[in-house]
Order: C-alpha cells, then structure tokens, then sequence
C-alpha cells in the first residue's frame, strides 16, 4: 500500500462525503472508504484515459478531484457492492457473488482481448474489471477466476477437482455453473462430483442418459477420434520433466495398457539434491498438473512432542488420501521422519514408530492409488528400509542447473513480458548459471518491478543489470547481520 495518500482525511468530496481511510492503492490508482454510503476509487489521468477509450468505463461515470497541484478521477461505488483489487479480494461469501465476478471478467473480456485482469480493480456496481496494465506477466481468466473464487489461491479453474476440494462450502454443481457463467468449459466428469444432487435431477439425467445410449446404439459404429496426449513441462528441467512424463503422467493417463501388462500404478519417488535446486517447484508443477487432491506431510504439519501424536496426524493424513484417491501425498523434509533409526540422533520410541508407520502405509497409499512424492536435501540421512524397492522405486537426484537448463527457463519467463529487442540473454545466463532456478525466476520478476517504477513499457538490459546487482555473490554469505558487528 503507498506511503502517501492522494487525498488527506476529511477531504470533502463533490456528495458531500469525508475521505475516512486508505482502503487499497496500486501505482495509479488508490480506494478510499468514506464516512457515507459510497467508496470511492481515484485514478490518475492517465490510467483513467485509458478505461474511457477502451470502453471499460463510461466517461460520465467518473468526475474530477484536485488536490493541491494534482488532478485525479473519481468513481463512486455504493458499499454493499464490491470496489476491491482483485489481488487482495477475499473468496465470495455465496453463489451469487460468485456468479457476479465471472459476468464482470467474461463482460470485461470482450473490450480487449489481449489484456490480463490479474492487476485489475473489480467494480462489482458497474460489472466491470478495470485492468491497470502494469508490467507484469499475463495471467490467464482461467487463472484469475479461479484466484478469486479461492480467496487467493493461485489455481486455474480447469484443475476443477483440486477447486472443488479448496472451496468446501460450494457445492461442486454450483461452481460448475460459475465457471460456464464466465464462459469456460467444465471437464465432463463434473456432475460426478456434484453433491446434494435434487432427486428429480437424478431421474431427469438418468433418462437422458437412457436415450442417449439407446440413440447409440442405432448409430453406425465409428472409430474414436485419437486423445491428444497430456505432455507436462517443467521449463529449465527437461530430463526431470522427460521422467515424470515417463513414469508419471503416461501410466496414469494411459492406464489400460499399462495394467494390461501389469502395472497399476506409478511408484514412489525421492528427489534429493541441494537447498534452491527446485525441487519443490518441480512437484509443485506436477501437482497442479495431475489435478488431483494433494496432501502435504512436514515437520510443521504433524509435528508434535508428544508421544504417538504424530504417527498418528501421519496416518489421519494417509486416510484422507486414500479416500480422496486417486490423490497425492508430497513428502517434504524427509529426513525429519525417516531418518536411519540406528543413528544416534535418531534414538527412542518416537522416532522408530514414526518410520514404521511410514513403512506400513506406503505400500498400502500405492495399492490405493496414491501418488506418493518425497523430497530431501540430506538423502544419506534417510533409513534404508525407506529407500529399499517397494516403497520408493525412483530416487532422483536433481542437482543445481546447467547454462542450457537456466536459458530454458529465462526463454520462458521472457516469452510473457514485454520486452525489448537489445537484451543480452547470454550475460543474463553468464550470471546466473550454477546458481538456484529461483535466483533466475527473482531476477526476471524484480527487473520486471524496476521497469515498471520507472515507468518503462518494455523490459530493457538497465532493469536486468540492475537486478543481477542486486544478487549476492557466490562467495559473500547469504545470511547476512543485521545490526553491529564487533571486530577485534
């Protein structure tokens, strides 16, 4: 939120109204709550020039407040309607405000078509997303619609299973017509997933689906249209995405001929390698692919000091996973659990019970359907009855990455931004080869920020250089002091 507000408490505003307090602000625009009826939102001409001429907003809409030297425009919005960035909305507290926010992005889609909404301003009176064009990556209305309806959570509405499960108090048929609502498909196992369904519902898709069978039947049999086959990508790691292509994503998208020579299900697998590698961000992405229910096993999840506590939240978590299945459980710091229990550090009852709750339930998760991912930076720290075969198959190490793999992922940071035509790809790559993938996501997205401080239209080398800058170097440590230090 800015330091400085446009307008000072108990500036009068044409209604008659007293600026109270700063709701929300951007670089261009600020809200304001009044002691009246009506929040305001305050635009600086610019921005508001461009809502009038893409048609967003009706000119007679928006009035003019000065203010010292400075000149804004200003929209009244009653406050029982929403006036609110869509970066910082709360979920929807029912179905129909729900439904109003996908008529104002499907509504506000057909102004522009190139434009992203993630940054825009949701004026629920006017039904209108007013975007504010900031220089930063676009984001798909899939994506945004599905941020709103979680109340943050970054996820696309075409992982509707994964959305039905974050948004609990809506029923599954509900969301299913949100999402229509706003003009996107739903996957066709929807209904399946829909609770409460009304008996005479039932009767009524039970007698569609009785003729659409019996209209099948009278049909001349044709072959099936080939499924284009789902491929999952991993930029800046394409051995790893190759395996989890191979292992993963093949067997459970083709499972028939998969089981037809015996194998039912993907195996177990352990990432390990350094701190900053990626590999959180690599699960993450196959997570969200898969679109599945996830489960997440961590020292801050089911940590406990009490005795039997935390074999315990361990099995509560393999019991919601086998019941949501097919699911996945993401193990993270393994080593916190799995540790060799003949290790000294590793002593007691506790702990061995810990792992041998991990070794029962893992075969079972698999059995089940339960998709079971670890990761680890001390892979030598875990106990081998883990590790054997049976319970992880795969053990990959996935270490720091290579100049081909960092310009793979820049290649595809680069490809959503504006940018210009002289950058130096290959002193970006000199800089940040050998380091973390998230040293290579930062500098993009932190040059991205100092473009757009300066007011820049397009990423140039200056806001890269001066975000490489801002790296520390290989040999200066990471944690640095904060306060004096004491030299003798």
């Amino acid at each position: 939120m800015a330091k400085d507000l446009w307008l000072p408490k108990g500036y009068e505003l044409l209604d008659g109204s007293k600026i109270r307090s700063l709701l929300f602000s951007g670089d261009d625009w600020q809200i304001f709550d009044t002691n009246g009826s009506s929040n305001v939102l305050l635009a600086r001409p610019e921005l508001a020039k461009k809502w009038k001429e893409t048609g967003f907003l009706d000119g007679s809409l928006l009035g003019e407040v000065s203010f010292g030297s400075e000149s804004y425009w200003c929209l009244v919005s009653h406050k029982k309607y929403a006036l609110t960035p869509i970066e910082n909305g709360k979920s929807p507290e029912s179905k129909v405000d729900a439904l109003a926010f996908a008529h104002a992005l499907k509504e506000s889609r057909k102004l522009s078509e190139s434009v992203s909404f993630h940054d825009a301003i949701y004026v629920e009176q006017y039904s209108r997303l007013l975007p504010a064009w900031t220089l930063t990556p676009h984001v798909d209305d899939e994506v945004v619609l599905g941020t709103w309806i979680t109340g943050g959570v970054v996820i696309s509405t075409d992982s509707f299973r994964r959305l039905t499960n974050l948004t609990g108090w809506m029923p599954a048929g509900d969301l299913a017509e949100i999402i229509e609502a706003a003009g996107f498909d739903v996957p066709a196992d929807a209904g399946l997933l829909t609770k409460h369904k009304p008996a005479s519902q039932i009767k009524t898709d039970e007698k569609t689906a009785l003729a659409e069978a019996d209209d099948e039947t009278d049909r001349p049999q044709s072959r099936k249209e080939p499924v284009e086959p789902k491929v999952f990508r991993l930029p800046g790691r394409p051995q790893l995405e190759e395996f989890f292509n191979e292992h993963v994503i093949d067997i459970i998208f083709n499972a028939e001929k998969y089981q037809a020579m015996g194998i039912e299900f993907p195996s177990a697998i352990v990432l390990h390698g350094p701190p900053g590698c990626g590999k959180t961000f690599a699960v993450e992405r196959l997570v969200e692919f898969i679109d599945w229910p996830s489960y997440s096993i961590d020292s801050n999840s089911v940590g406990s000091p009490y005795i039997h506590e935390t074999s315990k939240k361990i099995s509560e978590i393999f019991d919601k996973a086998i019941e949501d299945a097919p699911s996945v459980i993401v193990i993270d710091e393994m080593e916190s659990f799995l540790s060799d229990r003949h290790a000294g550090s590793a002593s007691g009852l506790h702990h061995v019970e810990e792992v041998a709750e991990f070794l029962r339930r893992i075969p079972e998760a698999i059995k089940n359907k339960v998709l079971i991912i670890a990761m680890t930076n001390l892979i030598d720290m875990i106990d081998p009855a883990i590790l054997r075969r049976g319970r992880f198959d795969h053990i990959i190490e996935v270490g720091m990455p290579s100049r081909e793999e960092v310009a793979s992922l820049i290649d595809s940071l680069l490809s959503k931004l504006p940018k210009s035509d002289d950058l130096n790809v290959d002193k970006i790559l000199d800089a940040l080869t050998g380091r973390a993938l998230s040293d290579s996501a930062f500098v993009i997205r932190e040059a991205a920020r100092l473009a757009a401080k300066a007011g820049k239209s397009q990423l140039d080398q200056e806001s890269i250089d001066s975000a490489l800058s801002s790296l520390p170097s290989e040999t200066e440590k990471k944690n640095r002091p904060i306060g004096f230090v004491w030299d003798e």
